[in-house]
């Protein structure tokens, strides 16, 4: 299946997790928002949450500095 993932198509296995997709780029869960379709997956979802064919999928890192 395709979905598009920072505005990039990638191709993902049928029953991809947000989090199956942040492993498999080496993506700490806990640094990142993900939003789904224009809607925000709260983080405790993201292991229940399987992606579906043409999702998009938009991931934003928190990133610290001062």
């Amino acid at each position: 299946m395709i979905v598009v993932l920072n505005g990039k198509e990638i191709e993902a296995v049928p029953g991809t997790t947000i989090a199956d997709l942040l492993a498999q780029r080496e993506i700490a869960s806990e640094t990142v928002v993900a939003e789904r379709n224009g809607d925000i997956v709260p983080g405790a979802d993201f292991s229940t949450v399987a992606l579906k064919d043409g999702d998009h999928l938009e991931i934003l890192r928190f990133v610290g500095g001062g």
